[in-house]
């Protein structure tokens, strides 16, 4: 999956000083989501740069797939095994620029790491948090889902979003995407922008995030684990290494 090239080191470093001003933030979110989807039990999220350490082993483990998790094998929102020990699930809105951080930079390694030797399978959930255009972002996102090209679209948009802000995104751009993604029919791909159904379907999505209790993007689960924000990949590694011991 090829990526735009970017500065890494200026990215990170910005993506830190934002988040020592979000960082308690964040980490009530995951408390308070993580409450509602696992009760009785205590989640695992760090701000960027710091480890989740001691919290991380709060997990109880298990191995049980959440209520949300698909596990369909014709799943154009999903990557990886269907049958794999794990399912990441990660709530993401099309204009979020942790999302496009995330997606640029840790993502790719945790395809080659987990999904590409069949411990993980990553589902995506869209949601709608900046308004009308991701609406229409996520809508043109799930026409593309229907050509197969579903994460191919979603790491073209996240591919070119800007380091900050969320960038609009116009029909004649979420076209564009599209083509620079290879959706295959773009014709086909135009007409099911005013796809009644997928409309519905991103409501919808938007809708059960909420119940959830989710509020901010990007946001992950992995077993009965629940991890908020674009940290480092160790922390990834140690939240999806966390929730395959659960499934031992």
């Amino acid at each position: 999956m090829r990526q735009k090239t970017q500065d890494l080191g200026s990215k990170c470093r910005w993506s830190r000083r934002l988040n020592i001003v979000l960082g308690a933030v964040s980490v009530f979110l995951a408390v308070v989501v993580a409450a509602q989807l696992f009760p009785g039990q205590t989640p695992t999220t760090a701000a960027p740069g710091e480890s989740s350490g001691s919290a991380a082993e709060q997990s109880t483990g298990g191995g049980g797939d959440m209520e949300f998790v698909r596990r369909d094998p014709d799943d154009p929102m999903a990557i990886g095994d269907v049958n794999a020990p794990v399912v990441l699930t990660e709530w993401v809105d099309m204009r979020c620029p942790f999302c496009a951080l995330y997606s640029r930079d840790t993502l790719p390694i945790l395809i080659e790491e987990y999904v590409d030797t069949g411990q993980v399978r990553v589902e995506f959930h869209d949601v709608v948090f900046y308004g009308e255009h991701s609406e229409n972002a996520a809508i043109a996102a799930r026409a593309a889902g229907k050509q197969d090209m579903y994460v191919e679209y979603l790491t073209t948009v996240y591919a070119a979003a800007p380091e900050s802000g969320h960038p609009d995104m116009p029909r004649d751009m979420l076209i564009d995407f599209a083509e620079q993604a290879g959706v295959p029919d773009m014709e086909q791909f135009v007409a099911d922008l005013d796809d009644a159904q997928l409309l519905q379907d991103v409501h919808a999505s938007t809708q059960q995030a909420q119940q959830l209790g989710v509020t901010a993007v990007p946001f992950f689960v992995a077993g009965n684990t629940a991890l908020s924000g674009a940290q480092p990949v160790d922390v990834f590694r140690e939240f999806l290494d966390q929730a395959l011991t659960g499934t031992e």
